[in-house]
This record gives structure tokens, C-alpha cells and sequence, in this order.
């Protein structure tokens, strides 16, 4: 996970490693998660095709702009007002339609999750059921660290399909596995080792309790732990808080998700669950 600090007390920090695990990470930019900063890096960005105002492409009674300057055929589509879909803005199938509701605020345990602003992230990494023919059962995870996508199989020739993000650990491994162990909310702790070579991250250490979790913290909002026959195979699913590595290949890392996806991962996940990486 790539991640700059802005917070004065992780100056200095680098490259720095999960406990128990073979994700490399950095500090998040917990600057993000200020309310005024928020609003003006996540303000919509919208396509319009060349030669075609927008503005005059508009259906009779169609309701009035929500912004200044954003067409009301957008608005509409784009944010899940009755009747519109975003289907017509990204192809996606207009019976299953990413709804800005998904990953909107969202209240989870003492933390609030910020709301991604799904018009900025590529439709083809936000969380929708998709026609998975497979001979996997219903329940395993698959990972296809190709595309970065995760899919959970369904019943029925289905699956979930939620957009990862992979750093060069993401990889590292493949085959079969189990998910062994699951955490909410877990705690970020840098090896023994890091710790001998990079002493900025000492108060992080096993010895001081390693990092509180929360919306800075680089694993996120949940964490699945991947075995194979018994033994850790330091691979990871986890959250982030950086939304944007998502879809994208970064500089170090496990499998990183939106942190509205992976809480909707976990609940789904039953225990013991199988994964495939490939």
C-alpha cells in the first residue's frame, strides 16, 4: 500500500511491514480524512463525448441540475435518483446498477467511513453482481490478480465482484488457500526486524501495542488472513483508505479493497471460506 503521511507525529515514517505478514505498507495520507479537503479532492468529474453539449442532451421534465454546471441527465444517472441508472453512463447492466448508496457514510463500530465518490473511480471496480460461470462452490473467493478483481462465488453461475488493488506482494502468491482468520478493525504492527531498521516506527512496535485502529490505519476496516495447509501464507485481503490504488498496481501492498466493499466482503464470507489466487 502507497501511502504518504501528512500527520505530524507519522513524519518521517517509511516503508514499514504487517506483523505476522509479508505486506510491505506505508503510513496512510490521514490527511484524506479532513471534512474540508474531502469535499474539494472528491468533487465529480464527469465525461462528456467530444462534439456533444451535454447541456442541451436533456429529456423533457427532466429535474433541475443538483449542481452548478452538471447536467440533470447526469446528476440523475450518476446518483441513483429514481428511474436512472448508471448503466446509461458506463454500460453496465441495467438490472444491476451501482447505487451511490453503496458507498455512501457509513456508521462501523466507533468509526464513520467517509463516502467514496463512485463517479471518480472506474465503474468496472465498483461492487456488482456478474455472470461467473465456475466450478468453484458457492463461497469461495477467487482473486484474479490480472484484472484486480476479487469475486465470491454465488449460487447459480454468479458472483460478487469487488475491485482490488495490488501491490507487488499481491504477486507474491497463488494457488489454494483458506481463509484461516478474519479482523475487524485490526491493528497495524511492523516486525521486530522493520523496527531494527527503521526506528521511526518503534511506537508502532509489538513491545508498544502497535498502531490503534482506525481511518489512518493502512489495513483498513477489515482483514481476512490466508493459510495454506496449516501455515501463513503472509498474504492478505484488507482495506484502505487510499480508495484511488484501487484498480491499480502500486508499489507495495497485499489485496487492498474500497473499505465499504471489504465490510460487504466479510459479513459474506463464512468461515474457513476457500480462496484461489491466480
Amino acid at each position: 500500500m502507497n501511502f504518504l503521511s501528512r500527520v505530524p507525529s507519522f513524519a518521517g515514517l517509511a516503508v514499514a511491514a504487517l506483523s505476522l505478514s509479508g505486506c510491505n505498507i506505508l503510513i496512510p495520507d490521514t490527511g484524506a480524512t479532513d471534512p474540508a479537503r474531502f469535499v474539494q479532492e472528491t468533487s465529480p468529474v464527469f465525461y462528456h463525448p467530444p462534439g456533444v453539449d451535454p447541456d442541451r442532451v436533456r429529456p423533457i421534465n427532466a429535474p433541475v441540475p443538483q449542481r452548478p454546471g452538471v447536467p440533470a441527465t447526469i446528476y440523475n444517472q450518476t446518483y441513483g435518483i429514481p428511474g436512472a441508472t448508471t448503466s446509461r453512463i458506463y454500460g453496465l447492466p441495467v438490472s444491476n446498477p451501482v447505487s451511490a448508496a453503496m458507498y455512501s457514510e457509513v456508521r462501523d463500530n466507533d468509526f464513520t467511513l467517509p463516502a467514496i465518490p463512485v463517479s471518480r473511480v472506474d465503474p468496472q471496480y465498483l461492487r456488482q453482481e456478474v455472470d461467473y460461470p465456475s466450478s468453484e462452490k458457492p463461497g469461495t473467493i477467487v482473486v484474479n490478480t490480472k484484472t484486480k478483481h476479487l469475486y465470491l462465488i454465488e449460487p447459480g453461475g454468479k458472483a460478487m465482484r469487488y475491485g482490488v488493488g495490488l501491490g507487488r506482494e499481491g504477486y507474491a502468491w497463488s494457488g489454494r488457500g483458506v481463509i484461516q482468520w478474519k479482523q475487524k478493525w485490526p491493528r497495524w504492527t511492523p516486525p521486530d526486524e522493520m523496527v531494527e531498521r527503521q526506528p521511526d516506527v518503534r511506537s508502532f512496535s509489538a513491545a508498544n501495542g502497535g498502531m490503534n485502529p482506525g481511518l489512518g490505519n493502512p489495513l483498513g476496516a477489515r482483514a481476512m488472513y490466508i493459510f495454506k495447509d496449516g501455515q501463513d501464507t503472509l498474504y492478505r485481503i484488507h482495506g484502505t483508505p487510499d480508495w484511488q490504488s484501487v484498480g491499480k498496481s502500486t508499489s507495495s501492498g497485499c489485496v487492498r479493497m474500497l473499505n465499504q466493499d471489504v465490510v460487504d466482503l466479510y459479513d459474506r464470507v463464512p468461515a474457513k471460506a476457500e480462496i484461489v489466487v491466480m
